[in-house]
């Protein structure tokens, strides 16, 4: 049987994408989405592509305060 190819778009939103990468694209998208223009299916893929940005970004939030260290008064730390 075929293998089906990865279009671009797919390709780009398995990217492993930084923080202010993934905010970067976020915003871009809003503009996008801001200016209008499109299609009802570019823009649902849009704003699928955002709400993907949008769960990265939530990601990578929850691992950094995971790492967090909290000092409590005897000067031990203890994970957050």
């Amino acid at each position: 049987m075929g293998q089906k190819t990865e279009t671009r778009k797919e390709k780009e939103q398995k990217k492993d994408y930084t923080m202010e990468e993934a905010f970067a694209r976020l915003n871009d998208i809003l503009g996008q989405l801001d200016e209008g223009g499109q299609s009802l299916e570019e823009a649902f893929d849009l704003y699928a592509e955002g709400m993907e940005m949008v769960r990265l970004c939530n990601e990578k939030i929850d691992r950094v305060e995971k790492k967090c260290l909290v000092i409590d008064e005897n000067g031990e730390s203890h994970e957050f």
